[in-house]
C-alpha cells in the first residue's frame, strides 16, 4: 500500500466516524426539500393557502419549472456550499489541532506533503459527494412534485451549470484550510469564512463581485435573477485563490513549528 492509499484510508475513517459527516448529510437534506417546497407552493398555491402552508396575503413571485429548480439547486450548492464545504475543510484540518494529534501525525515517517495532499483530497471528495447527493435528491423532490418544463435540452444546461457552480465552490475551500492550520482549530477558519460570505454579498450587490473570488459561483448559479457568462478572468480568479490556499497550508505545514 502506497503511503498517500494509507493515509487517505485513514482521513476518511475519520470522516466517516465523525458526527461532522451527518450534520453536513442533513443540512444538504433539507436544503432541497426547502427547495422542492418552495416549488410545490409555486405551482399550488390556492392548495397551499386552504391548508395553512401559506398566508391568505403572502405572495412569491417565480415559476415551479425545471429550469427555475435548476437554477435554485445551483444556488443552494452556491451559497450553502461555502458554508458546508467549508466546515468540512476546517474540521478536517484543524482537529488535528483541537484534538491535540498534530504531533502523532508529523511522527509518522511519511512525509508532510503527502499528509496535506490526502486531507485535500477528502475534503473536495466529501464535497463532491455532498453536491451529488443534494441534486440527485433534489431530482427526486422535483419528479415528486411534477415540475413542468423537462426536455433534455433543459436537464444537460441545468446540470452543466450545477457543476460549474460546484467546483467553484469546492475550490474554495482551500483558503479555510491554511486558517485552520494558521489559528490551530476551528475558530480562525470558521470567522474568516462567514466574512468570506457576508463581504461576497455585499461585494457582489455593489457591482464588483466579478473581481472578488466568493461572489463568483453565486453569480453564476443565477442568483442575481440574470444571465452571468464565466469569463476566463472569473475562472482564473477562483482557480489563483484555490491554489494559493493549497501552496499557503502546504508551505505552514512544512515550515512551520508544530507543536
Amino acid at each position: 500500500m502506497t503511503p498517500l492509499l494509507a493515509v487517505l484510508q485513514v482521513e476518511a475513517m475519520k470522516l466517516r466516524k465523525s458526527k461532522l459527516l451527518w450534520i453536513v448529510l442533513a443540512t444538504f437534506t433539507i436544503a432541497p426539500l426547502m427547495g422542492g417546497f418552495f416549488m410545490f407552493v409555486l405551482k399550488n398555491p390556492e392548495l397551499a393557502k386552504s391548508t395553512g402552508l401559506l398566508g391568505a396575503k403572502a405572495q412569491i413571485a417565480g415559476e415551479a419549472t425545471w429550469p427555475a429548480y435548476f437554477s435554485m439547486l445551483a444556488q443552494i450548492i452556491a451559497v450553502g456550499g461555502l458554508l458546508v464545504f467549508g466546515f468540512v475543510a476546517s474540521w478536517i484540518f484543524g482537529r488535528e489541532y483541537t484534538d491535540r494529534t498534530i504531533k502523532d501525525l508529523l511522527a509518522l515517517p511519511y512525509h508532510r506533503g503527502i499528509l496535506v495532499l490526502a486531507k485535500f483530497l477528502v475534503v473536495f471528495a466529501t464535497a463532491g459527494l455532498l453536491s451529488l447527493y443534494a441534486v440527485g435528491f433534489g431530482m427526486l423532490i422535483g419528479w415528486g412534485i411534477s415540475l413542468s418544463g423537462w426536455s433534455s435540452a433543459v436537464w444537460q444546461e441545468g446540470l452543466f451549470i450545477i457543476v460549474i457552480t460546484a467546483l467553484l465552490t469546492i475550490s474554495l475551500s482551500t483558503p479555510i484550510a491554511f486558517f485552520a492550520c494558521w489559528g490551530k482549530g476551528y475558530l480562525a477558519p470558521l470567522g474568516f469564512m462567514i466574512l468570506m460570505v457576508v463581504f461576497s454579498q455585499i461585494i457582489a450587490a455593489i457591482g464588483y463581485g466579478d473581481y472578488f473570488p466568493w461572489s463568483i459561483p453565486a453569480l453564476y448559479s443565477g442568483i442575481a435573477g440574470e444571465g452571468y457568462n464565466l469569463k476566463a478572468s472569473n475562472a482564473f480568479t477562483v482557480l489563483f485563490t484555490s491554489l494559493a490556499g493549497i501552496i499557503g497550508t502546504l508551505v505552514w505545514w512544512l515550515y512551520a513549528d508544530q507543536y
